[in-house]
């Protein structure tokens, strides 16, 4: 490809992306701000942290008599 076709093509595609980030960046103001998670979410998400935690924990051996 020519190096002036190139940059054309370049400069084309800069401003297209240029357009629809300040079109996201609009759309994103006008949106309403999110409410909190519900409870029922946030315990949810606790208790999968703390089962992540468990079974990542390193675990002693138990010697049996």
């Amino acid at each position: 490809m020519h190096s002036e076709t190139h940059l054309a093509l370049h400069r084309i595609r800069a401003t297209e992306l240029r357009t629809e980030a300040d079109a996201h960046r609009l759309a994103a103001t006008a949106r309403p701000a999110r409410h909190p998670r519900p409870l029922r979410a946030r315990l949810g998400w606790i208790l999968v942290e703390a089962g992540l935690r468990l079974a990542a924990a390193p675990r002693a051996a138990v010697a049996v008599p």
